[in-house]
């Protein structure tokens, strides 16, 4: 009996499993239906005229890319963008070309609410927008239904389509267009419907579904289909109709892959050919994959890698191969390791030009006039180079060649390409050639005297985040016209807001106590047009051209290559004399274009990183990310960076997305500039912008900062950033300073830089959850920067309800916590004074890296009407300026010195944060410095561990200068309030 029930049993637990293991695949193919958000973008002209304008469409993270219009009804043309509901939003913009114009700003769709159907229009009065929820709900559907067959066998071919099951009815392709077999399909009563099924025999069994999302509004709908291909498509373009060869590339000395787009049948008439000429069968072997979708060749002699091979299938299109993962092997680097200069080496007597293009069959360097207003002008020479050992060629040209224009030639893949040298010094106009230069004909006046400021430890920086243009392009920034938004803008004295002595530009900066500026991109971008240089046009930088080279929009005459030197190099040296370090804000980890890049003109796919198909991968968000591990990548990046130190006299770098960089590249950079000046500065964002093809455990990411050692490579503290004002990419979460609970050990964590200590549960911090800096020096505490939402807007978004002076509490509550914190402080540009990113409809805009200037300048204005709040930025900065105590230089004195108060113990109350401080164990004059914040909104009693103390930092006031003193060891610390205090006898001793 006993047995009987086990059999039983056994029976029963068989039968559940056979009916449960589908259930959690369907529902997950339910739930990600569900999750998906299609977001139709309506664009109605007064002129109709359509021609070459388009989508440009990202999602938070993302990177962004081209949509275009794909459908036309009464109302305009239209376009239909797949998302998530995950995504959280999508913005877009309406563009004509590649931003020959702009028919809206950043436009944000909140995908929360699922399908949405946005109609742009435009009016007298301007731009309208008008929202609605996507309407699928026709009466009838008309689908035209186009399909192709690479073998035009359409014979045996019809489709069944229906809308629910008791629908379907047989169609057959009757009709021909220029696409290939076409049928219309017309089908009524589908109200409630989202997609119309069909199944097309002679092809893949699986039903095939055209989503109503993409019809018009009359209910019109086209849509293409492949043979063998699953896809539905709604552009004419998007299927590859021909049997081709999609991907073919050289993997090793020995071994090829290679994949179509169609199956084979046969591969005994494959054909290898070498240089044009057909390769014996008996010296390689084919493999085909199991899909027959592709395979590999594997050749019994090596490879040459200065040839071209082609491989021929009967009926595909044939390619010619390229380099795929043979560019990353240890073989190609001992191969082509090359470790001389690069670029045009001048001197007065001739010019010597050397190119690393290894994979190039051919390279010629062409010599253009010294005119750089004629930027199209012919070639006046065209002259062979000669190919080296280490796939470098070289040519030497006698005279004088200062201010020569040049480009090379390269012959790779069969292509000829003009390619601006990777290595150029000097550039003309756009950025489109070359120019060989007498640096020594760029330095201003007692630039050989120009000395670096001296600060003695990496934590003395306070950073201060700007845009050249930003800086000046304001009619009160005090500058002169003709340097609004210039290099020159930056440096000019004596500039006050009009009607005024309110100091602006440099003097600002000296006045409010920052000594490093941290410059958002200023080497040659590819955005924005320098031949138009009256109009107004804007973009932050990220997305570099040509890495060695000042950027031309902000010098006075783009078309001089010389100038934009002379023009920074002042700048520079303008700002070290009054104290001011410089960093520059540089992009190694992407270009602005992949296939247009000079990078991928002269070695095709050796400088960028590629998933197992080719395709570039994208851990940068912009569509590319360069390959940092690579011998001559990383010695391209560590002789630019030195390049900019030696010749610019550059004080340090902010790298972007630095989690892109591999980790022994970053340590190479820190190792080489040490040997120019240790006090060089080095941070970056430690995280990637997207999914990278990188290892993580090789990234410079947080979670690999230890690798670090004690090296000064610091990284930016999301997590204080976050835990200060809320999640960046939730609009409206809290954050400590709003008085959210939980954050609290959050806000420890980057009080103490992102080093270990003993008083944080690490459990709580927000993101990570153990610490991630060896040394204080490699944390940068902030709350804001160019991205996303200013900090004052920010508070306009979470806190609508809430007064001007509730939000500036909230505001001084974040700078004290940010100023008084170990580590390296750093604020965005304006911060000091409320700086907000509105536009001229009202809206405020998180992402302004090519808004108005109306949007991104600094408005000189708001120094007077937050006055109050810039004496509270000036008063932080002059206590952390002046006390050791704030600005500890490593882990153990932070451990040693910084000791937090215990709620429950010494307070009672959520949402505060109180510390002592032992300044003399530190070199500060004062011994012991009580620092309190309470984020509440209620007053909260502190007991200190001592009698006695002089109150220096309210919220109304900061700085050094006693506000009032306090008798015993108790004090109520104010609701919404940050409280900072000196024991008296040491105050008073060291007044």
């Amino acid at each position: 009996m006993g047995k009987i029930k086990k059999s039983l049993a056994l029976i029963l637990v068989v039968l559940i499993s056979l009916f449960l293991v589908p259930i959690p695949e369907k529902c997950a193919k339910a739930a990600e239906e569900s999750n998906k958000v299609y977001v139709k973008i309506r664009y109605c002209k007064k002129d109709s005229d359509y021609n070459n304008w388009n989508l440009w469409v990202w999602e938070k993270n993302k990177e962004g890319k081209q949509v275009n219009f794909s459908g036309e009804d009464d109302e305009g043309k239209f376009a239909v963008v797949e998302t998530t509901k995950e995504s959280e939003s999508l913005n877009f913009i309406i563009r004509k070309g590649d931003w020959q114009e702009k028919a809206t700003e950043d436009e944000k769709v909140d995908l929360q609410n699922g399908n949405v159907e946005i109609t742009i229009s435009e009016k007298d009065s301007g731009i309208n927008r008008e929202d609605k929820v996507l309407n699928t709900d026709f009466a009838k559907v008309n689908l035209k239904l186009h399909y192709y067959r690479y073998k035009g066998d359409y014979e045996a071919s019809s489709t069944e389509g229906w809308v629910n099951e008791g629908d379907k009815q047989d169609y057959d392709f009757k009709d021909t267009d220029d696409y290939g077999k076409v049928v219309d399909i017309t089908k009524e009563n589908i109200n409630g419907s989202k997609d119309i099924s069909f199944i097309i025999k002679n092809d893949i069994a699986n039903e095939r579904k055209i989503n109503l999302a993409y019809a018009s509004n009359k209910g019109e709908i086209n849509a293409y289909i492949l043979q063998n291909d699953p896809n539905v498509y709604y552009y004419k373009d998007q299927p590859i109709r021909n049997p081709k060869i999609t991907y073919f590339k050289l993997d090793s000395l020995n071994e090829m892959t290679f994949k179509v787009n169609s199956e084979i049948k046969d591969y005994n008439d494959i054909v290898l050919k070498e240089n044009g000429v057909s390769i014996s069968g008996s010296r390689y072997k084919i493999g085909l994959n199991s899909d027959n979708l592709g395979g590999k060749i594997f050749m019994r002699d090596c490879i040459n890698l200065n040839s071209t091979y082609t491989l021929e299938i009967p009926n595909y299109e044939s390619l010619n191969s390229s380099y795929g993962n043979i560019l990353g092997t240890k073989t190609f680097e001992e191969l082509y390791k090359y470790n001389g200069d690069l670029g045009a080496i001048y001197s007065p007597y001739k010019t010597k030009f050397i190119l690393w293009a290894p994979t190039a069959m051919d390279v010629k360097v062409i010599l253009y006039g010294k005119d750089g207003k004629d930027y199209l002008s012919a070639p006046q020479k065209i002259i062979d180079m000669a190919k080296g050992n280490q796939g470098e060629w070289t040519y030497e040209e006698a005279g004088n060649l200062d201010g020569v224009y040049y480009n090379y030639l390269v012959s790779v893949d069969g292509q000829e390409k003009e390619v601006v040298d990777p290595y150029a010094k000097a550039v003309g106009v756009n950025g489109n050639r070359g120019m060989v230069i007498n640096l020594s004909t760029t330095n201003p006046e007692g630039w050989n005297e120009d000395k670096r400021p001296v600060l003695n430890s990496p934590t003395d920086a306070v950073i201060y985040e700007m845009h050249i243009r930003d800086f000046s392009i304001d009619e009160n920034s005090g500058a002169s016209l003709e340097y609004r938004g210039k290099y020159n803008g930056v440096w000019q004295k004596n500039t006050v807001l009009p009607g005024s002595d309110i100091k602006t530009g440099i003097d600002h900066l000296k006045e409010l106590g920052v000594n490093t500026v941290q410059i958002l991109p200023m080497y040659d971008y590819a955005t924005v047009d320098e031949t138009k240089e009256n109009n107004s046009q804007y973009n932050w930088g990220y997305d570099p051209k040509n890495y060695n080279v000042p950027e031309g929009s902000y010098s006075t005459n783009p078309y001089d290559g010389k100038i934009r030197i002379q023009e920074l190099k002042k700048m520079i040296n303008e700002l070290h004399k009054n104290g001011i370090k410089v960093i520059m804000d540089v992009v190694y980890n992407h270009t602005f274009s992949a296939e247009d890049s000079s990078f991928q003109k002269a070695v095709p796919d050796y400088y960028y990183r590629h998933d197992s198909d080719g395709n570039f991968t994208n851990g940068s968000g912009c569509g590319n990310e360069v390959a940092t591990e690579r011998y001559m990548v990383r010695k391209f990046i560590v002789d630019s960076l030195k390049y900019w130190v030696t010749e610019y006299h550059m004080d340090g770098f902010r790298f972007d997305l630095m989690g892109v960089y591999d980790i022994e590249t970053m340590n190479k950079i820190r190792s080489e500039l040490d040997k120019i000046d240790p006090a060089i500065l080095m941070y970056g964002e430690g995280w990637t912008g997207g999914t990278s093809e990188l290892p993580d455990e090789q990234k410079a990411i947080k979670a690999n900062c230890k690798d670090f050692g004690t090296s000064q490579i610091g990284m930016f503290s999301d997590d204080l950033r976050d835990g200060l004002k809320g999640h960046v990419f939730t609009e409206n979460a809290p954050g400590f300073i709003n008085g959210q609970e939980g954050f609290e050990d959050t806000i420890k964590f980057g009080i103490v830089a992102s080093t270990e200590h003993g008083d944080i549960d690490y459990d709580k911090v927000n993101y990570s959850k153990e610490p991630w800096a060896n040394e204080p020096y490699q944390t940068i505490t902030y709350v804001t920067c160019h991205d996303n939402y200013t900090l004052y807007d920010r508070l306009q978004k979470v806190e609508p309800n809430a007064s001007e002076g509730e939000k500036l509490d909230m505001y001084k509550l974040a700078a004290a916590i940010v100023y008084t914190s170990q580590g390296i402080p750093f604020m965005q540009a304006g911060e000091e004074f409320a700086r907000s990113k509105c536009d001229e409809h009202g809206n405020l805009i998180d992402n302004s890296y090519n808004s108005s200037d109306t949007v991104n300048k600094l408005d000189w204005n708001r120094l007077k009407s937050y006055n109050n709040l810039y004496e509270y930025y000036k008063g932080l900065l002059n206590l952390r300026n002046n006390h050791k105590a704030f600005r500890m230089n490593s882990e153990e004195d932070i451990q040693n010195n910084l000791k937090f108060l215990e709620n429950g113990k010494d307070f009672n109350g959520n949402n505060v944060v109180a510390y002592i401080l032992n300044g003399a164990a530190v070199g500060d004059n004062w011994g012991n410095i009580a620092v309190m914040f309470n984020a509440s909104d209620k007053d909260v009693d502190v007991t200190l561990p001592m009698d006695d103390w002089t109150l220096i930092v309210n919220k109304d006031k900061a700085g050094v200068d006693e506000i009032e003193k306090v008798k015993g060891n108790k004090i109520t610390l104010p609701a919404n309030t940050s409280y900072i205090l000196v024991d008296t006898i040491s105050y008073e001793k060291n007044k």
